[in-house]
């Protein structure tokens, strides 16, 4: 059973009780994170772990929860930083019995270890589409990221003084990715004490404005043995640190929400409201000397005015290597319609060519349950990129790859929207949808709330 499923029909009856869907989310978190670390053994203050919790009948049931979230938030350690002001939602003893019984359950050990950051940006989607707000700001597609890893190799032990993270984390795909494909490509056993302090302290790092994701950034990354350096706050608005990166990924938050202002900020030379791109400058800042970065960024960074002004500057210093353009519906339903693609940048380098990978040309749109977003649209890109994470991998082009000069760059006035490829997929632009196309995906929604009935259906039978 789809457990996003699961939790999501449970949500209904809370919402008859007055509680919030994003609140319920956030309260599921706190109960997951203590049910995930009591079978992992991970240490939690005695008196406040899930067994506590789950021996109390109804009568004071509440209580001893709300008394478990406070202790939690007095610990004098990350535990406390996570479950700093805390407040349960939940005002029914029943119904939180009934979610305990839920969780309790289910072994979690048996499911992806980002099991937490799956489940939230899942219930977030159907918050979404339930309230008709986007959740874009939290969410990266998993088969995205890992492809973006995949390429990137963010090896803590590159150098001595290797540091990667991301800028604006959400709940930390990017870093617990990073994580995961080292564990998978290397024997942690086999480490000593120093080198495995440095992955767990001294690798990992990551920053975000809104506190619910962040929490559950430093929940995800402390249920894996990692030091949750995760810092609360504006990245473009506040002044640089003195902290810099060997590698950053990030997906920064789309859209012009919280930019009509331009940052003061003496390391941006391209003074914009763009949010994007005051990101990009961020990044570039925050990167040490000869570090690479990847930043999801949306089409019209590739050739707005301020964009070719900023494109221009930065080749003179930064190697923009690779731009990977993302097939339309990458993003749905988080943020539908948006078109995107993957700069690759190495600092310290300049520009000399730009090679660009179209994923988008006479490729079908991802939808939700039809053709959902998976690695496979990514493969032949990553064969493409070669081993080098810098870019420096002999390349050759094919139908999909083509290099693009400095010189060319230059001629089309530092837009990197090149196109060669005619579309004869059929897709539509966004702007040109037909009530044909609206009916298809209101069957393909109807298709998901069927699926999401047998769920209940099933849940009943039993």
């Amino acid at each position: 059973m789809d457990l996003v499923s699961k939790f999501w029909n449970f949500c209904h009856t809370l919402r008859h009780e007055g509680v919030d869907y994003i609140d319920y989310i956030e309260e599921l978190t706190y109960l997951l994170f203590l049910k995930i670390a009591n079978e992992r053994d991970i240490k939690i203050p005695d008196g406040c772990n899930w067994n506590d919790l789950i021996i109390h009948d109804q009568e004071d049931l509440l209580k001893r929860y709300n008394q478990i979230l406070s202790e939690l938030s007095k610990e004098k350690n990350i535990l406390g930083d996570i479950f700093s002001q805390p407040m349960a939602k939940i005002r029914n003893a029943s119904s939180l019995k009934k979610l305990l019984i839920l969780i309790d359950e289910v072994n979690w050990t048996e499911f992806n270890k980002d099991v937490l950051g799956s489940m939230f940006e899942g219930l977030l989607e159907k918050a979404a589409n339930e309230s008709k707000k986007g959740a874009g700001q939290y969410f990266t597609p998993r088969p995205l990221i890992e492809t973006i890893v995949s390429v990137m190799k963010p090896n803590p032990f590159e150098t001595s003084g290797f540091k990667i993270t991301d800028v604006a984390c959400g709940t930390a795909g990017f870093i617990i990715s990073s994580f995961e494909w080292w564990k998978n490509n290397n024997d942690l056993n086999s480490l000593d004490s120093i080198s495995k302090n440095k992955i767990f302290q001294s690798t990992y790092y990551g920053q975000e404005l809104v506190v619910r994701p962040r929490r559950m950034a430093q929940m995800n990354l402390y249920l894996h043995g990692v030091d949750p350096n995760i810092k609360l706050g504006d990245t473009i608005y506040e002044p640089l640190s003195d902290e810099r990166y060997t590698c950053i990924l990030t997906n920064p938050p789309f859209g012009s929400k919280g930019s009509n202002q331009i940052p003061d900020r003496n390391d941006f030379k391209v003074k914009t409201s763009n949010k994007q791109l005051n990101f990009v400058q961020h990044v570039i800042s925050a990167l040490e000397d000869k570090g690479r970065t990847a930043i999801v960024l949306p089409d019209n960074v590739l050739f707005e005015d301020k964009a070719t002004e900023l494109w221009e500057h930065l080749m003179l210093s930064c190697n923009v290597h690779t731009v990977l353009r993302l097939p339309n519906g990458t993003f749905t339903p988080y943020a539908q319609g948006v078109k995107a693609n993957v700069i690759f940048i190495q600092k310290g380098i300049p520009t000399s060519d730009i090679w660009i990978f179209d994923a988008r040309s006479n490729i079908e749109a991802v939808t939700k349950i039809d053709r959902p977003l998976t690695r496979n649209h990514f493969k032949e890109f990553e064969n493409c990129y070669g081993e080098n994470p810098n870019g420096l991998s002999k390349r050759e082009e094919q139908d999909r790859f083509r290099k693009f000069t400095v010189k060319e760059i230059h001629e089309q006035n530092y837009r990197l929207d090149f196109t060669w490829l005619e579309d004869l997929s059929g897709e539509k632009d966004y702007n040109e949808i037909t009530s044909e196309d609206l009916i298809r995906e209101a069957i393909s929604r109807m298709n998901e709330m069927l699926s999401d009935l047998k769920d209940v259906l099933t849940q009943i039978e039993k």
